[in-house]
């Protein structure tokens, strides 16, 4: 529960970071082109190896056509919202009868 809340934490102020220190548009292809520009050619030889054709172009080249920082931002709240809901399920239940 708390990992989970921290890498929520984590992944939403890495979403931030990116947002402010590069263009807000700055596709997340041209972020990895950016770190090693062999990274892409090989993230497609890795996904049209070991996964269907269609694995990358319906999934594969949205994701690296949406700025840099969505993936990292959209990451943040799910693992937000299942911190959220392991604390909800977690916590414990009054046993009391209401009336």
């Amino acid at each position: 529960m708390r990992g989970l809340a921290l890498l929520a934490a984590v992944l939403l102020v890495g979403a931030f970071a990116l947002a402010t220190a590069w263009p807000v548009d700055m596709p997340l292809s041209a972020f990895l082109a950016l770190l090693d520009d062999a990274m892409a050619a090989s993230l497609q030889a890795a996904l049209r190896r070991d996964l269907p054709d269609w694995a990358w172009s319906s999934l594969a080249v949205p994701l690296l056509t949406r700025p840099a920082w969505l993936l990292l931002a959209s990451l943040g709240l799910i693992a937000a919202g299942a911190a959220v809901t392991m604390a909800n399920s977690s916590a414990p239940r009054s046993h009391r009868s209401r009336g």
